[in-house]
């Protein structure tokens, strides 16, 4: 159950975060709408999510209260500390925008000033318009990243479940790796990769496995197909482990067969952009500066015009569709790095005009003097 990953004092010091955060952004009311962040403040896990869902979080403290689909009610009291479940729909229509005006009322919650989580991927369109018309003066904040910016930093506890999912990444990419051969589809390969992570005790992947062989390796991104491999074959992967939704994800570039020098070559340029990199990541470090180092080998190494993909970004819990947290290593980053960071760093090339592509992800954690890499599989092109 969710919320016995963590020791109820690790939940009320990330409380306390929260208020901490509020009370400096001068909102006494949050309204969580990311599943990532209702759990962890709360510990639920429960696919409320799918629907309308929000928990309201005060900044004086009081009651839980969470708003989900009917469905859901006895998973969230049983799986989390939320103190009270207003469940909705169901059983007969019920407009969900109608129980949230319901909800504010008798908390006492009209007239605060209101933090709105704007998450991509949880919140309909018509439900933020009727949100933001139902609020009024009362919204003063787009608090999309309040929570996502404290989460950046891992707690003891977090890095544990961290190092633990890198151990079953490694688990999986060995099992890629040996299930490789002539013969054999992207979509068997997939499988075995699959049934190793579920089976050493991993979550379903937030995000889809990517593997793209042969000329689909030009693509950045591609669910496992039909596609027979074929000697010959250059191809990279990339998936993730969750132990307790903490992701560890990981991308290998390799070749069934002799490559070309031509593979050769774009291979060593992602190798190169990828391991400079992370030998400037540390904390204290602006985020732009790993980037712009990444950026420098790939320009040099004359193949700017694929650099397709951002350098990295950060990975933590993760619930469906992503595992990307709100920190980007690019141009623009205003973030710096800090000790308990995780970064997946990844400067991958697509779309080469020879139908070529090269991809090359580890997960580091972030310390005062440098970064940790999470999976101890080899970054050599690997051939099979």
């Amino acid at each position: 159950m969710s919320k016995q990953y963590f020791a109820k004092s690790e939940f009320e010091d990330r409380q306390s975060k929260v208020r901490e955060a509020m009370s400096k952004a001068g909102i006494e009311l949050l309204l969580v709408i990311a599943p990532v962040h209702i759990n962890y403040l709360t510990g639920a896990s429960a696919k409320g999510y799918q629907e309308f869902q929000v928990l309201f979080f005060p900044l004086e403290g009081g009651p839980l209260v969470i708003q989900s689909r009917l469905a859901e009610v006895p998973m969230l009291l049983a799986d989390s500390f939320i103190d009270e479940v207003r469940g909705w729909g169901g059983r007969e229509p019920e407009d969900p925008i109608e129980v949230f005006r319901e909800i504010l009322q008798a908390q006492g919650y009209k007239g605060l000033k209101v933090g709105l989580e704007v998450p991509s991927y949880y919140l309909h369109p018509h439900h933020h318009n009727q949100l933001v018309d139902l609020l009024g003066a009362d919204l003063v904040m787009d608090a999309t990243d309040l929570i996502g910016n404290i989460k950046l930093i891992k707690s003891p506890a977090e890095i544990d479940y961290v190092r633990k999912a890198g151990e079953m990444v490694d688990q999986g990419m060995d099992t890629c790796i040996a299930s490789i051969e002539s013969g054999r589809t992207e979509r068997a390969i997939s499988a075995d990769i699959h049934h190793t992570l579920l089976a050493a005790g991993s979550d379903i992947q937030a995000s889809p496995m990517n593997f793209l062989s042969g000329p689909r390796s030009a693509f950045a991104h591609g669910e496992p197909s039909d596609r027979v491999l074929e000697s010959g074959d250059f191809m990279h992967i990339q998936f993730g482990a969750h132990y307790r939704r903490y992701c560890v994800t990981i991308g290998r570039q390799l070749c069934l067969g002799e490559p070309t020098q031509r593979m050769w070559d774009v291979y060593q340029v992602v190798r190169d952009a990828g391991d400079a990199c992370m030998a400037e990541m540390r904390a204290g470090v602006s985020a732009r500066v790993p980037h712009e180092i990444a950026k420098k080998v790939i320009v040099e190494g004359g193949l700017d015009e694929c650099r397709l993909h951002m350098t990295g970004y950060a990975v933590g819990a993760a619930f469906a569709p992503s595992w990307v947290e709100p920190l980007i290593m690019d141009a623009g980053s205003e973030y710096t790095l800090e000790a308990g960071m995780v970064i997946a760093v990844e400067p991958p090339l697509f779309g080469l005009e020879d139908e070529l592509g090269v991809r090359l992800i580890d997960n580091v954690l972030i310390t005062q003097t440098g970064c940790e890499r999470l999976s101890s599989t080899t970054r050599d092109l690997i051939l099979v």
